[in-house]
C-alpha cells in the first residue's frame, strides 16, 4: 500500500506540473533529491564525477523506476550530484526529455529505441545485432550515446492463467492468431493503451501472425491492472505482459510461444546524448559491471519485490547494489 501511495503522489505531482507547464516541458527542468543515501563500495569515489550535477530519468512503469534508482544510486556513490527524475510518463516523453537535455542518463530498451525512436518496422533478431543497429543509427541521427546493453530481455508476451491454457491447448501466438480468426469472443485480449497502438505491439502482431486486429475482442486496461484480470480469466483471456514480471510467477501466468520471433529484443542500455557522454566517460565506466550484472532472473526478483511483495522501488534497488556489494548502507 505504501508503494501504491507513493506512486499515486508523485504521478499527481507529475500530472499538476504539467498542466502548469506544458509549453516549458512539463516542469521535468530541476528533479528532486534522491530519498535514501549510500556509501562507496566497490563503486570508489571518482574525481572526475566528484560534485557533477546528473539528473537520471525514467519511464513511470516498474522495472524502469528500479532501474532508473540503480543508476542513481551509483552515480551518488561515485560522487555525482544526482537529481532524480524517475517516473517520467511514457516513452516518448521521456525520450524527448533527454533529447532536450532534461535528464542526462537513463535505461532505454533496445527495441523501443528501434522500432519507436528510430522508425523501423522490422526487429533484429539478434540482440547483438540490434544493439549494434541502434546504437549506430541513433548516434548518427540524433547524437545519442548507447553503451553496452544489460544481457536482460523485458520483451513483450501475451501470457493467460492455467485453466485457459488446458481448456483452449495454445501454446504459441500462431494458435493464438487461429483462435481470433476461428472464434474471436474465445480470444478476449487486454492490452494497454501503448501496446494497442504501437508498430512493435499489437498492429504489428497482427500483421506477423495473420489475423485482423479489428477482429480480436480486445479490453484496453492499464498495465499493472491485466496481470490479475488476465489470471482472473473472466474479463481476460489473454493479457499483454512484460516477461521480466513478478507477477507472472506470483500468478502463475502461462507465456504464449513467439513462435515467429516477432517481439523485438529489449534489452535495456544506458544512453546519453554525445556532449555529456564525452564530457563525462566515466559514467559508462561505472554502469558497466551494474548492467552486466543484471540478468532476466535479477531483475525479475527485484519486480516481484515492489508488485508482489509493496516494497518501495528505491529501496529495493539500493538494497540490490548493497547485496551486489557495489554501494554500501549508512
Amino acid at each position: 500500500m505504501a508503494l501504491r501511495r507513493g506512486l499515486r503522489r508523485t504521478l499527481a505531482a507529475t500530472a499538476l506540473a504539467c498542466s502548469v507547464t506544458l509549453l516549458a516541458g512539463c516542469g521535468l527542468e530541476s528533479g528532486g533529491a534522491l530519498p535514501l543515501s549510500v556509501l562507496p563500495g566497490s563503486i570508489q569515489p571518482v574525481p572526475e564525477l566528484e560534485g557533477v550535477k546528473i539528473t537520471v530519468g525514467s519511464k513511470d512503469f516498474t522495472e524502469q523506476v528500479i532501474l532508473g534508482y540503480i543508476i542513481e544510486f551509483a552515480l551518488s556513490a561515485a560522487g555525482a550530484d544526482v537529481r532524480d527524475l524517475t517516473n517520467i510518463q511514457g516513452s516518448n516523453s521521456t525520450r524527448d526529455a533527454q533529447l532536450d537535455g532534461q535528464i542526462d542518463v537513463t535505461y532505454e530498451y533496445t527495441g523501443t529505441g528501434w522500432i519507436n525512436y528510430l522508425g523501423n518496422e522490422t526487429p533484429v533478431p539478434d540482440p547483438v545485432a540490434q544493439f549494434e543497429a541502434v546504437r549506430d543509427e541513433d548516434l548518427e541521427r540524433n547524437a545519442m550515446v548507447w553503451v553496452e546493453p544489460a544481457p536482460m530481455n523485458n520483451t513483450y508476451a501475451l501470457a493467460m492463467n492455467r485453466q485457459t491454457a488446458e481448456q483452449t491447448g495454445i501454446t504459441t501466438l500462431s494458435q493464438y492468431a487461429d483462435l481470433v480468426n476461428r472464434d474471436p469472443a474465445a480470444a478476449t485480449t487486454c492490452v494497454e493503451t501503448e501496446f494497442n497502438v504501437r508498430q512493435d505491439g499489437f498492429p504489428g502482431l497482427a500483421a506477423t501472425y495473420g489475423f485482423d486486429p479489428a477482429r480480436a475482442n480486445r479490453q484496453i486496461l492499464q498495465t499493472g491492472i491485466i496481470y490479475q484480470a488476465t489470471a482472473d480469466g473472466t474479463q481476460c483471456k489473454f493479457g499483454e505482459v512484460f516477461t521480466t514480471d513478478g507477477r507472472i510467477i506470483a500468478l502463475d501466468l502461462v507465456l504464449l510461444e513467439d513462435d515467429r520471433q516477432f517481439f523485438p529484443k529489449y534489452n535495456p542500455a544506458i544512453t546519453m546524448r554525445k556532449d555529456f557522454a564525452d564530457a563525462h566517460p566515466q559514467v559508462a565506466e561505472v554502469m558497466a559491471p551494474i548492467s552486466d550484472a543484471l540478468t532476466n532472473e535479477e531483475v525479475t526478483e527485484m519486480n516481484r519485490l515492489v508488485d508482489v511483495e509493496g516494497q518501495e522501488p528505491a529501496d529495493v534497488a539500493r538494497n540490490w547494489l548493497a547485496d551486489k556489494g557495489f554501494v554500501t548502507l549508512p
